[in-house]
């Protein structure tokens, strides 16, 4: 088993057959350089895991050796441990000032070099653990955040949705003030239970961690019909588009192959699209959702359908859809409203989810198409 990869620097051949010859034996990986220069060209090359350096050397000495590595990124992390004849404290002192772990003096007890070297590359290993302890623990706990604030974010549109019914609603019971109830048509109760239960479907992604992947998108993808669910989705935002006074056009055909998708994470996708071209757009807009068949870029063999979701307002500079999909970005357009920069983002990791992808074309004062491409079922 290699117990770890050792470079032994000393510009005495003799030396430096003991050391390896004595640390290869006990399990470690030994390269050797005779000067100060190879060592550094070494370990560029291949990084050790630690450095049996020699002070006295013609040309390069050992603590520059040392302050060369320590001054470079890539290799400042390999622990150095000087062996020398030199016994002062002053020399001791220096070597540690300049990057060192450790100082052994000559000559050395075999026993001694051993148990040194084996501390220092324990202590190195313990120390990367640890860095990446730390490193996994941010990064688990930064997926959370942007978890939750997905997941709030995208609640907003089925409770910003249930709430205009109800307050349409109750304005129009103003109008029969004497009457103690109010009568709901069948269409408008399905727009409740159905913003109920993707309310549900959010929430419950929150407690059922099995079903949801921390670092990514969980699907349950089944057979869906685009034209139908769009056709649900003008019916559901109709109070939210009057009220922007808003028109959608629905050009999806009826005869467009399923897609291989999950019809709430779509649905999501689709309610981000329309709640920014609502957002940043004045009054009057008009919005068109559109579906077409196209050949998979990575192999045109396939075929992929290409969703879009186009308006007809104020557009935006290249400059700013570049950074569209990035997780927390706000263009500046954006930073003059309220909001994360998470939608587009949580947009962009469900397509991608999917195996599609996700862009957007659009030129000032020209309207914005953002479009997403979805698998068809496989025959």
């Amino acid at each position: 088993m290699d117990k770890g990869n050792i470079l032994v620097v000393d510009d005495t051949p003799d030396n430096v057959r003991l050391l390896a010859t004595m640390l290869s034996e006990k399990g470690y990986k030994v390269r050797k350089a005779l000067n100060g220069q190879i060592a550094i060209n070494t370990v560029q090359t291949v990084p050790p895991d630690l450095i049996l350096l020699d002070i006295n050397m013609p040309g390069m000495n050992g603590y520059q050796v040392c302050q060369a590595l320590k001054s470079d990124e890539k290799t400042q992390d390999i622990p150095v441990i000087f062996i020398s004849a030199l016994d002062d404290v002053l020399d001791k002192v220096k070597a540690f000032k300049v990057g060192g772990v450790d100082y052994i003096t000559k000559p050395f007890q075999g026993e001694e070099i051993l148990v040194r070297v084996e501390n220092q590359l324990t202590i190195c290993r313990q120390k990367k653990q640890l860095q990446q302890e730390i490193l996994d623990r941010q990064k688990a706990q930064e997926a959370l955040q942007v978890y939750l604030h997905a997941v709030s974010h995208d609640l907003r549109n089925p409770v910003i949705g249930m709430s205009m019914i109800f307050n349409h609603l109750l304005k129009s019971s103003l109008k029969t003030p004497d009457s103690p109830t109010i009568s709901l048509s069948i269409s408008v109760l399905k727009q409740l239970a159905n913003s109920c239960d993707r309310q549900l479907a959010l929430i419950n992604s929150l407690v059922e961690t099995q079903q949801f992947d921390i670092w990514g998108v969980s699907l349950e993808c089944k057979p869906l019909s685009l034209f139908h669910l769009s056709q649900q989705l003008a019916f559901e935002w109709q109070l939210r588009l009057e009220q922007h006074q808003a028109t959608i056009e629905n050009k999806i055909s009826p005869d467009l192959p399923p897609v291989n998708a999950d019809s709430n994470q779509l649905w999501r996708v689709y309610e981000n699209l329309l709640a920014n071209a609502l957002k940043y757009n004045t009054s009057g807009l008009k919005i068109i959702l559109n579906a077409t068949t196209v050949a998979q870029q990575t192999d045109p063999s396939k075929t992929m359908i290409r969703c879009s979701v186009r308006d007809d307002g104020v557009g935006m500079a290249a400059e700013i859809a570049q950074g569209l999909f990035e997780r927390y970005y706000r263009g500046e357009q954006a930073r003059r409203t309220s909001g994360l920069g998470l939608g587009l983002y949580l947009c962009r990791q469900i397509i991608n989810a999917h195996g599609g992808q996700i862009g957007v074309i659009t030129h000032p004062n020209d309207g914005a198409e953002f479009w997403f491409t979805l698998p068809i079922v496989d025959h």
